[in-house]
């Protein structure tokens, strides 16, 4: 079963701790049947990314105590939803992506390949990815 692996068919990578991150909120993008907006891309938020989830309906900013969510700033690791951040791709505001900490649930939603141009941790051989 892959639900412990990244986009690299490795283990899973811890995404964030401070802010505690991931849908379970372990520090981890994983992801089961409760997932259900599959909340499996750690994303390294940037301002551009911030506002421009803002203007389509999703605050990442405005803290939700009630759902122990902290609100974000720039330079935050997060595990966002995939076909959240593949919108701010198609509309040219994507935040950089943690391979090793994304899960391998999110090629259901986003390619390798479009991931991988935004990868903030390529690794040095690239034949693990390509």
């Amino acid at each position: 079963m892959d639900s412990d692996l990244n986009v690299l068919g490795e283990p899973l990578e811890e995404c964030g701790t401070d802010p505690v991150t991931g849908f379970y909120r372990d520090g981890c993008c994983t992801s089961g049947p409760e997932d259900l907006g599959s909340h499996t891309v750690c994303a390294v938020m940037t301002a551009e990314f911030l506002t421009h989830q803002q203007s389509v309906g999703n605050d990442l900013v405005t803290p939700r105590p009630e759902l122990q969510f902290p609100g974000l700033k720039p330079g935050d690791r997060w595990c966002v939803v995939a076909i959240r951040w593949l919108q701010a791709y198609h509309d040219g505001a994507p935040a950089p992506v943690v391979l090793a900490s994304t899960h391998a649930r999110t090629l259901d939603t986003i390619p390798l390949s479009v991931l991988r141009e935004h990868a903030v941790d390529v690794p040095p051989d690239l034949s693990s990815i390509t």
